[in-house]
């Protein structure tokens, strides 16, 4: 097969798709990502054009789902933007210490599952006393599978402690050689789920703090508005919430307070 370039017609089309499922405002600077993310999927079903797979996707909700996955994926690493985990080790060191209930932290964006470890790693070692639980969510069922494996080259580890990754972290044998995970006991604790956080919110329960990191980049402002009032709807008073440095709350949510750049909380009733 030839290689096949997409129309401005078929762009148009796609992108209508991603932000109709997932809310995701894709710009014209978003073009040749999306052409090389899915010319894999023309090429698999040996279609002649990206229209031939938009009709495709309008009949197959499994394949539909498998776009979705390969256009909403987002790089991450363990201990990213550390400011913010520099911030909740404190908060560990004072109100969220202790309490009858499980601390409860929602990785609402999880990706490959760097963020909910890394919040796995943190809480094992500053909460002696308190029990804790993490719920980590995507749209991507791809990229869930991936996170729930929590299989990693050792080489992305070189952002953890070295003294944590001792303690709480194995190292591949065998097939998975070269390769590196967090200890079992740890693993249990983080609930994987998928939920498309631009549809009303399943069941979760309340939470002590939400993940909410370089998601927002990828919404228009009515989109951004919809969804952080969704997720701090979730959010119990005291709570707090996180985005990317590279974003803000300002016009978005007036219920949240800034506390530091990036960091936001919920105030008591």
């Amino acid at each position: 097969m030839t290689t096949t370039s997409l129309s401005n017609r078929e762009f148009q089309q796609f992108r209508d798709m991603i932000y109709e499922i997932a809310g995701i405002a894709m710009s014209d600077a978003k073009r040749q990502l999306i052409a090389g993310r899915l010319s894999k999927r023309l090429r698999h079903y040996e279609l002649n054009s990206y229209g031939e797979y938009f009709q495709l996707l309008l009949k197959d909700k499994a394949e539909q789902q498998t776009a979705v996955d390969l256009l909403t994926t987002n790089e991450t690493y363990f201990f990213r933007e550390p400011k913010h985990f520099d911030f909740l080790r404190e908060r560990l060191q004072d109100d969220l210490r202790n309490g009858s209930q499980p601390l409860r932290i929602w990785s609402a964006a999880c990706s490959s599952g760097e963020e909910p470890y890394t919040l796995a790693l943190l809480l094992a070692e500053q909460l002696k006393a308190r029990q804790w639980e993490i719920l980590a969510s995507d749209i991507s069922t791809r990229i869930l599978d991936q996170a729930r494996s929590g299989i990693y080259p050792i080489e992305e580890a070189s952002q953890i402690p070295r003294e944590v990754l001792h303690r709480h972290c194995l190292q591949g044998t065998g097939q998975h050689a070269g390769m590196f995970t967090l200890e079992p006991a740890l693993k249990r604790r983080i609930s994987f789920r998928q939920i498309n956080l631009n549809n009303a919110l399943p069941e979760v329960g309340v939470f002590d703090v939400i993940f909410l990191r370089n998601v927002m980049i990828y919404f228009d402002q009515p989109t951004k508005r919809q969804v952080v009032q969704r997720l701090s709807a979730r959010l119990r008073p005291g709570g707090y919430f996180f985005i990317s440095h590279s974003e803000s709350l300002n016009g978005i949510s007036d219920e949240l307070q800034p506390l530091r750049p990036s960091i936001y909380r919920k105030p008591h009733a």
